[in-house]
């Protein structure tokens, strides 16, 4: 990839995190990443390409903090290492995250494969370690995790990450 389609790309990033995708047009990425607007039809085809090639990116970051699960396979340190993702995205990735919580209420799109294969490992884990109903527990944990996401990404300095995660670790018996 060139200098200027990584420009492009993390202009549109920064702009689609903020304003929204729908809010944001290629003309205004073209202004603010300093390139012609036929630049980014030449290089990504429209809007939509654009918005593919970030999140193309963004699953290779999503890969990243799933792959030790794959090695895995105590259940404890399996749900251990899930509920402690969402407090170790690094703060250079924020954006990225924002702009996926974004298109998560715009569009509806969600789930990845990644996500897919971190909810299995959860609900073998929640299987192994004898509950009723291991489904259920992944549905509950998802909901918590999301909710750890977005008051991460909203409000990263209001509260304490350590102690925030040791309460959630409490709740599986798992600190």
């Amino acid at each position: 990839m060139t200098e200027k389609q990584q420009k492009i790309l993390t202009t549109a990033l920064e702009l689609f995190a903020e304003e929204g995708f729908q809010g944001t047009s290629t003309n205004k990425i073209a202004k603010a990443a300093g390139v012609s607007e036929g630049l980014i039809f030449r290089h990504f085809k429209n809007k939509e390409g654009l918005l593919n090639a970030i999140l193309e990116q963004g699953q290779e970051l999503a890969v990243a903090y799933f792959a030790p699960l794959a090695e895995m396979t105590d259940p404890k340190a399996i749900l251990s290492t899930i509920i402690s993702i969402p407090f170790h995205i690094n703060e250079t990735e924020h954006k990225f995250w924002r702009l996926i919580y974004t298109l998560k209420w715009q569009q509806q799109k969600y789930n990845s494969i990644s996500f897919d294969f971190m909810l299995e490992k959860a609900a073998q884990a929640f299987k192994e370690l004898g509950y009723s109903d291991p489904k259920a527990e992944v549905v509950i944990l998802e909901m918590i995790l999301d909710g750890a996401a977005t008051v991460i990404l909203l409000k990263d300095q209001q509260y304490d990450k350590l102690k925030t995660l040791n309460a959630i670790k409490n709740k599986y018996n798992l600190a």
